[in-house]
């Protein structure tokens, strides 16, 4: 039998509507928080996530 659990959010860490196996493998995958309403970019290997950081956007100087 394959393992398998839930994706937790990265920011409240409540169960998101995501179910990985021990063989999936995700990258730059937008994960949805339905309870914070947060997107964040992830990867998955091997059940092991990691949060991807984007720089926030910075206004443009004239």
């Amino acid at each position: 039998m394959v393992e398998s659990k839930w994706i937790l959010c990265p920011i409240c860490q409540n169960k998101t509507r995501i179910k990985i196996r021990g063989d999936t493998m995700l990258q730059n995958f937008p994960l949805f928080c339905p309870k914070c309403k947060q997107e964040t970019l992830i990867n998955v290997r091997q059940l092991n996530i990691s949060v991807i950081k984007e720089p926030d956007a910075q206004t443009q100087s004239r």
